[in-house]
């Protein structure tokens, strides 16, 4: 995604909604924006960064319409899984042994190395803490979805998730005062996939049921099946 500006109806584009809507929110002062010879102008790389920050509470529908979006933007087909391909059973545990916020996110990264394509684990470990420094991403439900602020195209060879549950919950800052112990791990290469993995992770936790049994399963291999399902039902509710 290059660092250029977009209109009003480019990023209407994106997210699936009325240009009107996009200019009510740049009025309100409630998305970043400029004002360029009496026209609203949005920075790619701060929109990407606003994205990650509403993403955690965007609605549904308001998720789905920015998964379609990204899915056109991207080129992709509706009907291409996007979390699937990046399940590797080395980076999926029921039994991360941490006890603070750093053991957790270094256990994370450690999980990210034990699948060959993390070139510059420090680098991986530092941008996810200077992310979560600038704000938890711990969401409602005990969950937490760990990434860099921007995109790593140098310090790892292929987008990364990692799936993890502590074996005790952690203070990780979710504004529902619960302890986090379910953490999601992602990274890319480009914003776009970046933001894309984000709004398809999101609209499949949104499932209570999935946490539920993410909760109870015994093995990764459970794990990554619950979520294969998951975003099989995701796509087929979309397509």
């Amino acid at each position: 995604m290059p660092y250029r500006n977009m209109t009003a109806k480019e990023l209407a584009k994106l997210l699936s909604v009325d240009a009107r809507r996009v200019e009510q929110l740049a009025q309100r002062g409630k998305i970043p924006c400029q004002r360029i010879k009496g026209e609203y102008r949005f920075n790619r790389a701060e929109i990407t960064q606003w994205l990650q920050r509403q993403m955690g509470s965007m609605s549904s529908d308001n998720l789905a319409g920015l998964d379609a979006g990204l899915t056109a933007q991207r080129q992709a087909q509706q009907e291409d899984t996007i979390i699937i391909p990046l399940l590797r059973i080395e980076a999926v545990t029921p039994n991360l042994g941490s006890r603070t916020k750093i053991s957790t996110l270094r256990g994370l990264v450690a999980l990210a190395q034990d699948t060959g394509l993390v070139y510059d684990d420090d680098a991986l470990l530092e941008a996810i803490v200077h992310r979560e420094e600038l704000c938890s991403t711990a969401m409602d439900h005990g969950l937490a979805i760990p990434h860099p602020r921007s995109p790593l195209p140098y310090d790892i060879a292929e987008p990364i998730l990692v799936v993890a549950r502590t074996t005790q919950g952690i203070c990780f800052g979710g504004s529902d005062g619960r302890l986090t112990n379910l953490f999601f791990l992602i990274a890319s290469q480009d914003d776009s996939h970046h933001l894309h993995v984000l709004a398809r992770l999101c609209r499949m936790l949104q499932d209570e049921p999935l946490i539920i049994q993410l909760n109870s399963a015994k093995t990764a291999h459970e794990m990554v099946q619950l979520l294969t399902d998951r975003e099989l039902d995701v796509i087929s509710d979309t397509t």
